[in-house]
């Protein structure tokens, strides 16, 4: 798997570098108070990066893949992934959080604009979010879909898996951060979800250990964040929204809405890469991730909308709109996800190298 650099803007590249060695170093607060200047190059580029991302004409990708890959540094450091512990030093740190606000505030405001949405009565909200769970249960597929389902090689289908891995191999993390608190009805059916994403106990049968084994099947690291530097920042930024709102419990019926499309919108949308597993001739331990999630999240779409949706309409029916809001930027952003995908594995295709290297295995 060729693993090239998103980055190509030589001066953003070195401000993540800077970055990553800020949030690495030791006590990084008193560091910076000691030497003040010692973050002024990385704050130049991220106002910068801001500017060039979040202004009316923003369209530079390497200021998109720079601030959300920052962000992603950031966010990283809430979940435990079993290494240095050293590595957390820096978790509390006012500067790592003062960053994350400044790119939260302006980033958020952008991504809503993105999406139309409106204050829906509460007599609305659950015929808007059945209707919504009708048609996104099985749509018609789309071009990304269909490109996957029918057309990508083996060496396409192992790129999937490189950019989908970032995710994958710890799903549902974000799920945990909103689990905690009050014991009610709607807690215990999250619980129940995050239970069976987590194989009720079992290391063998979490999803992730589905995940891990496919890329192994492939030949391909299975390591945690192995293939960070090939993931677009489209698929950064879908990752860096659900930390965003888990994070804020003011944002708890956004997040819902959003997990509620993810659950029901999965089993279409992996059933086109189980079928180009099959097509390419991989066996089953190949495609196994995308088969468990076809199976059950066509269940825990069920759930989340009868078991969570609906009774926190009845709990918070004036805030109950933005269960639809989430429902819908959670599927904006899905899809603009898939479709930087897709455009990565076309890309990867038709590179001379990547064909070089097939031909060469063919020999």
């Amino acid at each position: 798997m060729k693993s090239e650099n998103l980055n190509s803007n030589p001066e953003y590249k070195e401000a993540e570098e800077e970055f990553i060695a800020l949030v690495n170093c030791d006590d990084l607060d008193a560091r910076i108070l000691a030497k003040p200047q010692a973050t002024d190059t990385f704050n130049e580029k991220l106002d910068i990066a801001l500017e060039d991302s979040f202004s009316k004409d923003g369209e530079d990708s390497s200021a998109h893949i720079f601030i959300q890959r920052c962000l992603y540094h950031i966010n990283r450091l809430k979940l435990f992934w079993y290494d240095e512990l050293q590595n957390y030093s820096n978790e509390n740190s006012r500067f790592l959080f003062d960053v994350r606000s400044k790119i939260e505030e302006r980033w958020s405001a952008w991504e809503e604009n993105q999406v139309s949405s409106k204050k829906l009565n509460s007599s609305e909200v659950a015929q808007v979010l059945c209707e919504r769970a009708d048609e996104d249960l099985d749509p018609e597929p789309s071009e990304e879909g269909k490109y996957i389902r029918d057309e990508i090689s083996e060496n396409g289908y192992r790129r999937l898996l490189a950019i989908a891995s970032l995710d994958g191999l710890v799903e549902a993390s974000q799920l945990s951060r909103v689990l905690g608190g009050a014991a009610s009805d709607v807690q215990l059916m999250l619980t129940k979800i995050f239970w069976e994403e987590y194989g009720g106990g079992k290391l063998g049968r979490k999803h992730s250990s589905h995940f891990a084994t496919m890329l192994e099947e492939l030949g391909l690291d299975s390591r945690p964040e192995a293939y960070l530097d090939i993931v677009p920042w489209e698929v950064l930024a879908n990752i860096n929204h659900s930390f965003l709102l888990s994070e804020q419990k003011r944002k708890f019926l956004r997040y819902v809405g959003g997990l509620m499309f993810i659950e029901i919108s999965v089993p279409a949308s992996f059933r086109n890469n189980k079928l180009a597993g099959e097509r390419l001739g991989l066996n089953g331990e190949a495609t196994s991730y995308w088969d468990i999630h076809i199976k059950e999240d066509i269940r825990h779409g069920q759930w989340m909308l009868n078991d969570v949706a609906l009774p926190l309409l009845e709990k918070y029916p004036e805030d109950a709109w933005e269960m639809v809001m989430g429902y819908d930027q959670q599927k904006f952003l899905s899809a603009r996800a898939a479709a930087a995908i897709v455009a990565s594995i076309r890309k990867s295709e038709d590179d001379p190298v990547l064909v070089q290297e097939k031909m060469e295995s063919l020999i």
